[in-house]
């Protein structure tokens, strides 16, 4: 009996390990590994990543996904230098699709790591409590592919905030994948554009303006998506409006 207490106890422990894991690589890489994961790096290191693409260029590909995996899935700095990479390295097309599949697995990394070391004790809290925060959980669960892709599309919500909420509301984990996926694109191909042209930012000196995308002719077309998934919900709230 006294065993299977301890085991109880060490259990939400061992869940949370994966989480913890990732907590404490991050924090490491912001100190340690800014320097080297940073748009300097990629302008010196510029010739021999494109002499090595162009005579190993599948396992560039396969090393460029891993790398980029990792450093979504530990939330380590140089996720915007990576996405610039991909295009660099590789166009904007298939640039985005490496930038768009690595991303959404890293992000997949981080919303498993969470869900399992608080997502369904949270979770089950929430579904327990009364009032308001019912309330609030129940409108979001009834509108989660709307909220997901909002979340995803708004360039102000950061990456790291857009995998951990979900995971804390047990969005089911093709829900999570299927609006990570398709709501990175607009920005992704953004900034793999901006990528895909940096050789002759290199060749100017210059660095690559990374403001781009809060331009109007880019900005707007994403605020209109962010509308039409904001619709339904709107929608919804008024006919609840009526039926009152």
């Amino acid at each position: 009996m006294a065993e299977m207490t301890e085991n109880r106890a060490k259990s939400p422990w061992i869940r949370r390990l994966p989480l913890l894991a990732i907590l404490a690589v991050a924090l490491l890489g912001a100190f340690f590994l800014r320097d080297y994961l940073s748009f300097r790096t990629l302008a010196e290191n510029r010739e021999a990543l494109i002499a090595f693409r162009d005579e190993n260029y599948l396992l560039t590909v396969l090393a460029f996904i891993a790398v980029y995996v990792v450093i979504v899935a530990f939330s380590l700095p140089g996720a915007t230098v990576a996405t610039l990479t991909g295009g660099f390295l590789f166009a904007t097309f298939p640039g985005a699709l490496f930038n768009i599949t690595a991303a959404t697995l890293g992000a997949i990394c981080i919303f498993q790591a969470a869900r399992l070391g608080l997502g369904d004790r949270l979770s089950e809290r929430l579904d327990g409590s009364g009032g308001a925060v019912q309330k609030i959980k129940a409108g979001i669960d009834a509108n989660q592919w709307e909220m997901l892709f909002l979340i995803r599309l708004v360039p102000a919500v950061p990456f790291f905030v857009a995998n951990l909420v979900p995971a804390l509301l047990s969005v089911p984990l093709h829900r999570f994948a299927i609006t990570t996926f398709l709501g990175i694109i607009p920005g992704a191909v953004v900034y793999t554009s901006v990528g895909a042209g940096l050789g002759e930012v290199f060749a100017r000196g210059e660095t690559p303006d990374l403001g781009i995308i809060f331009e109007p002719h880019i900005l707007l077309p994403i605020l209109g998506l962010c509308a039409l998934a904001a619709l339904p919900i709107v929608l919804k709230a008024l006919r609840g409006k009526k039926g009152l």
